[in-house]
């Protein structure tokens, strides 16, 4: 099966909690959505934030956010994160930390 299209590179410059100014200086590929530059995936921890609030991204097309779901993918392969959603559209029916409780 041919990879799906991504534009996430790896880009590991900063660790936790980025600044604004630190957001502003990443490239373009080291996020999510690329095009309007959210959700950046520079460690694992930002990997997880991105799969928990990917339905709170908004302004977005389903076109955007179907690349975000593989540039999601891809981080969360490269970072060791556990990702179980085979579309973008499964992303938010289910928690993704145990302390959450199921709908």
């Amino acid at each position: 099966m041919p990879e799906k299209r991504t534009t996430w590179k790896p880009h590991t410059a900063s660790h936790g909690k980025l600044k604004t100014s630190e957001q502003n200086d990443l490239p373009d590929n080291v996020f999510a959505f690329p095009k309007h530059r959210k959700e950046p995936l520079t460690d694992a921890s930002h990997v997880r934030n991105a799969i928990a609030r990917f339905n709170q991204v908004k302004e977005v097309s389903d076109e955007d956010r179907e690349l975000a779901f593989h540039n999601i993918k891809k981080a969360a392969d490269h970072f060791g994160v556990e990702m179980n959603e085979d579309s973008w559209k499964d992303l938010g029916k289910h928690p993704h930390s145990p302390s959450k409780a199921t709908k």
